[in-house]
């Protein structure tokens, strides 16, 4: 007598898993099939948007248009907010200030809590995102002329300026660049 080196079971149990891979098989042919009659799906790009942020971190939820500041600050002469504006000029030594404009023909100067950060010199026309505080200030005549030559004014603009002003300042502990 002859032994079989392949058991009844074993053969059994091959056959069962090849019937089940069949199955698997016509079934996965089936759903192929019918994904292939649907119509294609429309396909959307969508750009991602990296912000840079600066100083402490904040958000964008509640921030008022910069536009609207002088009217929220009323007889105010200092005040908690949150504004966004788009970035008119930056200083060009370091990026220590920059300013936003106000949409009454004034621009408003934006310094950054303890010089402890600054923001790239060139982030102008750029949307911001800005939490901190508002403040009327009496800017002195050395300090114009500072910010002047900071933004790269001729030696003939700086000496134009000849006294300080009363102005609306920010002063930013968080930055969001757009």
């Amino acid at each position: 007598m002859q032994t079989s080196y392949f058991p009844l079971e074993l053969f059994k149990f091959v056959m069962l898993i090849h019937l089940k891979m069949k199955k698997l098989f016509l079934l996965a042919l089936v759903f192929g099939a019918l994904s292939c009659n649907q119509a294609p799906k429309e396909t959307v790009a969508v750009e991602a948007v990296e912000f840079q942020y600066y100083g402490d971190e904040i958000t964008e939820e509640n921030a008022v248009p910069a536009t609207q500041l002088v009217a929220l600050m009323g007889d105010a002469t200092e005040k908690e907010m949150k504004i966004v504006g788009t970035i008119e000029e930056v200083c060009q030594k370091k990026g220590c200030w920059m300013k936003l404009d106000l949409g009454n023909g004034e621009k408003m100067r934006i310094t950054f809590k303890d010089y402890a950060f600054f923001v790239p010199k060139d982030a102008s026309g750029r949307e911001v995102v800005l939490d901190g505080l508002a403040m009327i200030e009496e800017t002195s005549l050395e300090s114009l002329r500072h910010y002047a030559e900071d933004a790269g004014k001729s030696k003939a603009e700086i000496e134009a300026i000849t006294e300080g002003t009363k102005e609306l300042v920010f002063e930013a502990r968080g930055v969001i660049l757009k």
